[in-house]
Formats: C-alpha cells, sequence, structure tokens
C-alpha cells in the first residue's frame, strides 16, 4: 500500500474490527498515512469514521486488528500514552472547557510536557498562527464563537507537540465563510509540515485539501487514492459531492 518510497508509514492501521455490542461498527478497515501527507476519510453520517479516529487515539477498544505509530504497536495503549508518543486528537465538537480561560485550556494542551520554556514558545506561537486567539486569551471558551472554539480545539491539540493531528469534523455546525477560514489553517498546517488524517462530512473541502483520501462505507472502505482522483470518481461524484 506504499505510496512514496519504501520508508514505513507514520501510522498503520491493519484489519481494525471494532464491534459495540453486535453491531460491527468497523470491518477489517486498513489505512496508513506517511509524515507530511494529509489523509482524509470521507462517508456518510454513521460510516465509522469517527470511531476510526477514536480508536487510534485509543479511547474505544479494538475487537481485532493491530495500529502501529512509527512502526510501534499501540493497540493496547492507554490515551494518554498515545499523546505521550505524539498523536493529538481535536474531537468533533470541539470539547472546550466552557468555564476556563482561552490559556488556560491551550496550557492544557500541553498537559504531557515539563519543558517550559519551550511550552511558552509554542503558546506564542498559535497566538501568532490565531490572532483571534491572542485577542481573546483571558476569554472564557465557552464564550468564543463556533469558529474560535474550533480554532482554539486545533491549537490545543498543537500545545502537545503532534507528529500526527487527528481532526474530526472541524467544520461541523459552523457557517461557510468560517468553514473556509479553517480549511485555510488546515492547508497552512500541512505547508509546515504537520501530517494530518482529517475525518470531514465536507467530501469536496476535504479532498481538495488532502493528498490521499479513502472511502468509508458502512464500517469498510471501499475507494482510496489520490485525493485528486477521487474528485473525480464517479462513484464519489453521485454519492458524496452532489
Amino acid at each position: 500500500m506504499s505510496t512514496n518510497g519504501s520508508r514505513a508509514p507514520l501510522l498503520d492501521v491493519q484489519n481494525l474490527s471494532i464491534r459495540y455490542g453486535r453491531v460491527q461498527a468497523l470491518e477489517h478497515v486498513s489505512l496508513e498515512v506517511r509524515a507530511g501527507e494529509v489523509v482524509t476519510l470521507i462517508g456518510a453520517n454513521g460510516a465509522g469514521k469517527s470511531t476510526t479516529l477514536r480508536s487510534i487515539s485509543r479511547i474505544i477498544p479494538i475487537h481485532d486488528g493491530r495500529i502501529s505509530f512509527e512502526s510501534r504497536d499501540i493497540s493496547g495503549a492507554r490515551p494518554s500514552d498515545v499523546v505521550r508518543l505524539g498523536i493529538a486528537q481535536v474531537p468533533e465538537g470541539r470539547r472546550m472547557l466552557a468555564r476556563q480561560s482561552v490559556l488556560d485550556n491551550l496550557l492544557l494542551g500541553a498537559y504531557t510536557r515539563s519543558d517550559t520554556a519551550e511550552i511558552q514558545t509554542d503558546l506564542d506561537r498559535q497566538f501568532e498562527r490565531f490572532p483571534r486567539l491572542a485577542e481573546r486569551r483571558r476569554q472564557m471558551a465557552g464564550t468564543l464563537s463556533g469558529g474560535e472554539q474550533q480554532m482554539l480545539a486545533i491549537a490545543r491539540a498543537l500545545m502537545s507537540r503532534p507528529r500526527l493531528l487527528l481532526l474530526d469534523e472541524p467544520s461541523l455546525g459552523l457557517a461557510p465563510l468560517i468553514v473556509r477560514s479553517i480549511f485555510e489553517i488546515i492547508r497552512d498546517l500541512h505547508t509546515a509540515g504537520v501530517t494530518i488524517l482529517l475525518v470531514e462530512q465536507n467530501a469536496s473541502l476535504a479532498l481538495q485539501i488532502a493528498d490521499r483520501a479513502y472511502v468509508l462505507e458502512a464500517g469498510r472502505l471501499t475507494i482510496s487514492g489520490p485525493a485528486s482522483q477521487l474528485l473525480t470518481d464517479e462513484r464519489v461524484k453521485r454519492a458524496y459531492l452532489g
């Protein structure tokens, strides 16, 4: 499945199967993400996209299969171990600490780190990247707009210095203009070399920004390939691009 040379992928998911009781949420899902790539996972509601991300973050148990990060098996790792190894997730719905300030939320993103000077450097970097957050650093996170909360969620994840950023539905519930600015941010992160696995319902936007893509239908991968190719694939156009 290698796409660029023989180097091992940063993230390698093999034959992942997940059940909720009798419901098979994922069945034999295999995907990989290489360093520096943006890979997107598209599919209808309930296809298993968020389940895939939550299993990589080790938030939900795996029934079968294997997840490797930097050639290391993390299938049995705890969520906190996964963050320390360099995987950060921006969850669907953003999940701010509403009664804490923007600054406190950002510092929480660095909870696995103890390098105080470097944390301050990263804090400055996030405020530079997201000037709106700098203006509102003392404001309670719960009082931010939806777009600002999404920026905060991304900035908070970046505070852990991730090798891999998992983005779950970053455009959910946001106005079209705000969605465009969030995707500009994702494009900038890609340019800066951040590796991203993106779950997104707006398939058109996701495919325009990604290097490669996978289509998930009812817990199974049905199509994969270069994102530019999937943009013109008749099956993808019919099902997801209107």
